[in-house]
């Protein structure tokens, strides 16, 4: 799980206007941390993680990047963090969180804790970024459709908008697997797109070749 698709799209397609303090919540080995300090020349980018192994990787990836000034990486949990007296707050918060509600467990223990959890952790998700997110800031996060269903609610339940969403898909004429949503407080029309990510079977469609571009070497 070093890189996988929903990361790379969730920090290519995320849109904000010159950000200054950014939160990625469950970072992993950090690749939408980089992307995100890539695309923001001036943007300080905190990273959350609690699995102490994934945390070194991120930590090895985040020094030996020409980024590394501006990033900073919490070997914890995103609710040890909002316990920890912390008084930064965020203008852009972004997350790529575990996602499978009471879905049966893996066996493999570190897969089991990036890709399950229960509406509880969303619950706390939500609370968590009402605290530390600045008035006009904005959360971005992705998820498959049944799960972006259950957070639009708790966060609508919160005070948020849903800004943006961008439901996402494998082939033109499938069905949609994932939706990138954008919360935010300020209450305007919910704007609508999609993206397709491959033209054909093993062939990366225009849309995601561009989007993509300034941070693959294969395209």
């Amino acid at each position: 799980m070093k890189i996988n698709t929903d990361g790379v799209l969730l920090g290519a397609l995320s849109e904000v206007v010159n950000p200054l303090n950014v939160l990625d919540i469950g970072t992993g080995t950090g690749v939408i941390a980089l992307m995100l300090a890539q695309r923001f020349s001036s943007a300080k980018i905190d990273a959350v993680e609690v699995d102490l192994d994934t945390s070194k990787t991120a930590a090895r990836n985040f020094k030996s990047s020409s980024f590394s000034e501006r990033l900073r990486l919490f070997s914890q949990s995103f609710q040890s963090l909002s316990n920890s007296g912390s008084d930064r707050c965020y203008d852009f918060v972004v997350s790529n969180p575990p996602f499978f509600i009471d879905s049966l467990k893996s066996q493999r223990k570190k897969i089991e804790m990036a890709k399950h959890t229960d509406e509880d952790f969303f619950s706390n998700l939500a609370q968590f970024v009402s605290m530390i997110l600045s008035e006009n800031g904005s959360f971005w996060v992705i998820l498959p459709i049944t799960t972006a269903g259950v957070l639009k609610k708790i966060m609508s339940a919160s005070n948020f908008q849903t800004a943006n969403i961008i439901k996402i898909y494998s082939f033109e004429g499938s069905e949609p697997h994932r939706e990138i949503l954008c919360f935010k407080r300020s209450r305007n029309v919910t704007v609508h797109s999609t993206f397709i990510i491959y033209k054909s079977e093993k062939e990366y469609s225009l849309q995601y070749q561009t989007a993509l571009k300034e941070f693959f070497t294969i395209f």
